[in-house]
């Protein structure tokens, strides 16, 4: 079955900028993102929240394998993070958190994607082994804690609907 699977860990906030985490980290992200999915009428041009993100989207890696490649350039600032995640989370009148840790898996199955054929059509080596099973190991599991980071899971069946009658 056709997988196609990346893994990143991610800041986000309405109020720190991704540049700022940037700075406060000592960390170049992969990529950084501004969602702005609606219009704030107290100011416009103010973005509704921005991401920064450490990513490993390397194929023919299990999930577990994708992990350890974010975790381990993480690691050295678990401290760090987890004094960013107290400091903009501590105020109380507070409704939404001011700084959200989390690490994402992302996971496509029957996914034909073309990137996923070598030359001739032909099933790159990766396809050769199972990438389906995964676990988190104790440091992992020791990260998130420390950081307040979530986990979260997506799964996707891209398998094309039957045509219909």
């Amino acid at each position: 079955m056709p997988l196609r699977q990346y893994v990143y860990f991610a800041l986000s906030s309405r109020r720190v900028t991704a540049q700022e985490i940037t700075d406060l980290l000592g960390i170049e992200p992969d990529e950084t993102r501004v969602i702005n999915p609606r219009r704030l009428p107290a100011d416009p041009a103010k973005p509704f929240c921005q991401v920064w993100k450490v990513v490993c989207r390397e194929p023919g890696l299990h999930v577990d394998e994708q992990i350890a490649r974010v975790l381990s350039r993480l690691r050295h600032r678990t401290d760090r993070i987890a004094e960013l995640m107290k400091q903009f989370n501590s105020a109380e009148d507070e409704e939404e958190p001011g700084l959200e840790a989390r690490l994402e898996v992302v996971r496509y199955f029957n996914d034909d994607d073309d990137e996923q054929q070598g030359e001739a059509g032909q099933p790159q080596e990766r396809e050769k082994h199972n990438l389906s099973g995964w676990a988190l190991d104790r440091e992992a599991i020791d990260f998130l804690a420390a950081t307040g980071a979530y986990l979260d899971v997506d799964e996707y069946d891209m398998t094309p609907a039957p045509p219909s009658d």
